[in-house]
């Protein structure tokens, strides 16, 4: 006589039969739930669960990433307009300087959220010097705008991309 396994049906999905449980809870789950981690395959509340364990921002970290972010951000772009050309490589310095300093006043807590914040304020601390360049391009102020645009929107581009990634850190899937 053969001991067959008993039929397992998806926790979230009564309807699907599968064979994989969560090496964390052991509740089965279909491919559909499964979430691929470097250990195996979990459901996704216990992804979702510690992915919370990991967050550990507080209230006044945001404002305080966003207005740092937003300063440096000015503050640079203000060198962007005598640079020129230099700004190339000038860019991902200041976002990483930019990213070092919120690190550090945020005394090295963390949450997705506060990464996003921290871009956000880089590139509203970036505007101030773009706009009138764009409304002066549009009124016909010739090809020095463009160029000083180009610049402007380049460091604007290269600063926000640079702080998140600083912040967040970069992951290849």
């Amino acid at each position: 006589m053969t001991d067959t396994p008993p039929v397992l049906y998806c926790y979230n999905h009564p309807n699907v039969e599968t064979s994989l449980r969560c090496n964390n809870c052991e509740r089965p789950i279909c491919p559909k739930c499964a979430v691929l981690t470097p250990t195996g395959y979990r459901c996704k509340e216990c992804v979702r669960n510690q992915q919370k364990v990991f967050d550990t921002a507080a209230w006044y970290d945001y404002p305080l990433a966003l207005i740092i972010a937003g300063g440096l951000s000015f503050a640079g772009s203000l060198a962007v307009s005598f640079v020129g050309f230099f700004i190339i490589f000038i860019a991902p310095i200041a976002g990483g300087i930019i990213a070092e300093a919120v690190r550090f006043a945020i005394r090295r807590r963390r949450s997705n959220a506060l990464y996003l914040t921290a871009a956000i304020g880089a590139a509203a601390g970036s505007l101030p010097l773009l706009l009138p360049l764009l409304v002066r391009l549009l009124l016909g102020g010739g090809f020095g705008s463009l160029w000083g645009l180009l610049f402007q929107g380049f460091y604007t581009f290269a600063v926000t991309s640079t702080v998140y990634y600083r912040l967040r850190g970069i992951n290849i899937r």
